[in-house]
């Protein structure tokens, strides 16, 4: 029973998003819910649609937040809801001590989504990344940790570039 985490991009367009997220849906089918285990910072975007499809499966949900601050004074009304519907949600909450949610704290959290995951599920267009803590650090980093990398960015995918 893999334990699965995710990460990826924050700006995803809406089309882009609801392909994504029947990716995932696809993607986690095969895995009964009693097996399902999904790893999540609870990050706009790809960390959000992943969290939804493993509670809509019937899966447990572990949050990873890089500091008590999470999710920022600068998250929009509608993604302060996603956060404090799936942290409410989640099995369990891990929450990291960092007191500024800088790039170091997100890389912190990444190295836990790594710890306590077999594989990734990666929502990310294989782009360069920008900077540490990104979605192609976390791609590198599990690359790197020998944990098993899926990729999802369905045909058309794009990102709204916030």
């Amino acid at each position: 029973m893999p334990v699965f985490a995710v990460t990826g991009h924050l700006d995803l367009t809406a089309d882009t998003a609801r392909t994504v997220r029947a990716a995932l849906d696809e993607f986690l089918a095969p895995f009964p819910a009693a097996e399902l285990t999904g790893v999540s910072c609870l990050a706009p975007g790809a960390d959000t649609l992943f969290a939804d499809a493993v509670l809509a499966r019937g899966g447990r949900l572990v949050a990873v937040l890089p500091g008590p601050g999470c999710p920022g004074p600068q998250a929009a009304p509608a993604e302060l809801a996603d956060f404090v519907r799936l942290r409410a949600a989640a099995h369990r909450t891990l929450v990291l001590p960092a007191a500024v949610l800088d790039d170091a704290a997100y890389v912190a959290a990444n190295a836990e989504l790594l710890a306590l995951a077999d594989e990734l599920v990666a929502v990310w267009d294989g782009g360069p990344g920008n900077g540490p803590g990104g979605t192609a650090d976390m791609v590198a980093a599990a690359r790197a940790a020998g944990v098993p990398v899926h990729v999802l960015w369905p045909a058309g995918a794009a990102r709204s570039r916030r």
